[in-house]
């Protein structure tokens, strides 16, 4: 039987309760009343969010390839439709002086983190600003308008036709990867006036949604043994600990870590009681669910939250609390509103997402942009996200009929190569994935790319590759900490990962997952950088919990750190696994560089794994580097 436990609900982005007839009829005559009076958009400037119709590769009814502008057509005018608007932040350049001077040793803001309420008053959109759009999407017919607390999302209900009022783009159906979606055919525009106050427009596609990053789900564990390395097997979640190098470092009792779902929860916490009564030496725990906006039945994302919330639990063995984040849909908007709940909070120092999209589309979209704008409040905060860097190599924006990526091209198709978003920003955590090696005794003895090759995809039609996602973002300038020294010269963009952990089906994890035919709960082992993301949020969780929670977003100390101390983590030693190297051929080409590091970095490895005690050992010896409350 179905249950809900320890669920809330939030006001940011809450919407008012208001049927869909009532809400269809109001929006239908507030959008023939503006557009009774003709509206001059010539002088109006063009958002983040770029015209996205174009860009969608599908194919016409005769199964020729074209873009969706070719075969799209006007979505009904009184259809429902609702929006996020993503607003700019203020003083961006103090901004950024800000985040830097945080984490530089000596400077007076050193690690002198903000509160939400300092954040907005000194970055946030004014209030006057807010009311300027909240006004113009009042005079588009827009309804059940909704303001985040920190001023930089408002939501609302309009209709296509309110869409077109508001922003000068039309919306148009077209089915694509078997769904029927939509998307825009122009930039979204707003008049001139509010142009430095608008940075996006979310919720005018669905055409490209996130997707989860985990490698499938297998009722026994493989294991694959290679001379040279030692045996790849299956672990359970308390195992990782001791495998990576944790044995004096103490669990993560003080800290608070969130992570970000979606749909319905009550299968995932079933599943939760189940993994800790079976592993009774972590704490019981119940986890807060946080519903964010609407609360949605889907519980196809059951496998993803039982394996991030095992695993997270597992590898900082037992935190303060557990809360999920919860989105209405894998859409680009409920889930810039998920993170953006979980900054404003406050609570959880750690913040994991196990969820990626192509970074080309998320440009597309805006949502990029709006994501980055959550991100730098969240490492003005001394909040770090750690996300899965994605399980499709360079392919994340080459989709099956299913839509999901990682299908190879062929040599006459044109291959794209692109990064995951959001892992692809500078202020998060990128989590790789390897394939890890142990001894007969079940201790760590190497690990190599996770790179388990191609199979072929539902249909039959293509093959899809299995392995971590990695490269150099089209979009994201290189941070400071990221020097030529370090990714190699010539690289003036973001690269991924920062760090690696385990994900190869075979030395995957043993999960509970709930059996939803039947309402019991059964082992079974997953893979992917779904499950490297949330082992790392675990074991920097256990650094938090051991040094007063104030260690804050930790790329640039780390990668100060760790060039001139190796031991602080495990390097991947092996570009190849189970024989098969054939899928780095384009990333060599595309990305020079792209290869296993012995040491240092590399864009398929990050750094590699970290070595928790020997890493805890140097926070403590380097207060000047990592300090403490």
């Amino acid at each position: 039987m179905k249950s809900k436990a320890s669920a809330v609900k939030i006001g940011d982005l809450a919407l008012p309760r208001t049927s869909a007839l009532a809400l269809a009829l109001s929006l239908a005559c507030a959008a023939l009343g503006a557009q009774a009076a003709t509206v001059d958009t010539s002088s109006w400037v063009s958002t983040k969010t770029e015209a996205f119709l174009p860009r969608v590769q599908t194919h016409d009814t005769t199964g020729a390839a074209v873009t969706a502008d070719k075969v799209a057509v006007d979505m009904a005018q009184g259809e429902l439709k609702s929006i996020t608007v993503s607003l700019q932040l203020r003083n961006q350049d103090k901004l950024e002086s800000f985040l830097k001077a945080l984490h530089t040793p000596g400077n007076a803001s050193y690690h002198k983190f903000l509160t939400p309420e300092q954040f907005a008053a000194q970055y946030s959109p004014t209030q006057a600003q807010v009311d300027a759009v909240v006004a113009h999407l009042t005079k588009a017919g827009f309804k059940n308008i909704s303001v985040s607390s920190n001023r930089t999302l408002i939501s609302a209900d309009g209709t296509a036709a309110t869409v077109a009022q508001a922003f000068n783009t039309s919306l148009k159906r077209f089915t694509h990867e078997g769904r029927s979606v939509f998307a825009n055919d122009k930039p979204a525009q707003v008049p001139a006036e509010l142009g430095s106050i608008v940075g996006s427009v979310l919720g005018l596609q669905n055409a490209a949604i996130h997707h989860v990053l985990h490698s499938g789900v297998h009722a026994t564990a493989k294991t694959i043994t290679q001379a040279a390395a030692g045996t790849e097997t299956s672990h359970t979640p308390v195992q990782y600990p001791a495998i990576y190098g944790d044995v004096t470092t103490p669990a993560a009792s003080t800290a608070v870590v969130g992570t970000i779902s979606e749909g319905d929860m009550t299968y995932t916490l079933n599943d939760f009681a189940t993994f800790l009564a079976n592993n009774p030496s972590l704490p019981k725990l119940t986890p807060t669910v946080v519903y964010v906006g609407t609360e949605s039945s889907d519980e196809s994302g059951e496998v993803e939250w039982a394996l991030d919330s095992q695993v997270i639990y597992g590898a900082s063995g037992g935190v303060k609390q557990l809360i999920f984040y919860t989105a209405s849909s894998m859409e680009d908007a409920p889930l810039t509103a998920a993170y953006n709940a979980a900054v404003t909070a406050n609570v959880a120092s750690v913040v994991n997402v196990s969820l990626g999209e192509c970074e080309a589309a998320a440009k597309s979209s805006g949502s990029q942009a709006a994501d980055d704008a959550v991100f730098k409040q969240a490492v003005a905060q001394g909040i770090t996200f750690s996300v899965a860097a994605g399980d499709a190599g360079p392919y994340n924006c080459d989709t099956d009929s299913a839509g999901n990526p990682g299908v190879a091209r062929t040599t006459t198709q044109k291959k794209t190569y692109d990064v995951s978003e959001p892992a692809s920003s500078p202020y998060v955590v990128a989590v790789g994935g390897t394939a890890l090696f142990t001894t007969s005794a079940g201790a760590y003895n190497g690990q190599a790319v996770w790179n388990e090759g191609t199979a072929s995809t539902g249909d039959g039609t293509a093959v899809r590759i299995w392995s971590t996602g990695g490269g150099f973002s089209g979009n994201e300038a290189a941070p400071a900490w990221q020097t030529s020294s370090i990714v190699g010269t010539g690289h003036t963009t973001r690269g991924l990962p920062d760090i690696v952990f385990d994900a190869a089906s075979a030395s995957g994890t043993y999960i509970y997952i709930t059996a939803s035919n039947n309402g019991g709960t059964a082992a079974g082992v997953v893979g992917g950088t779904s499950m490297a993301a949330p082992m790392f949020a675990g074991f920097w969780a256990r650094l938090e919990s051991a040094h007063g929670n104030n260690l804050g977003f930790p790329n640039s100390a780390l990668y100060a750190a760790i060039p001139s101390n190796p031991s602080l983590v495990f390097p991947v030693t092996s570009a190849t696994v189970d024989g098969d190297a054939v899928n780095y051929t384009g990333w060599s080409t595309t990305y020079p560089g792209m290869k296993a590091a012995a040491s240092g970095w590399s864009a398929a490895t990050g750094f590699g794994s970290l070595n928790v005690d020997k890493l805890n050992a140097y926070i403590t010896a380097n207060p000047s580097v990592f300090p403490a409350k």
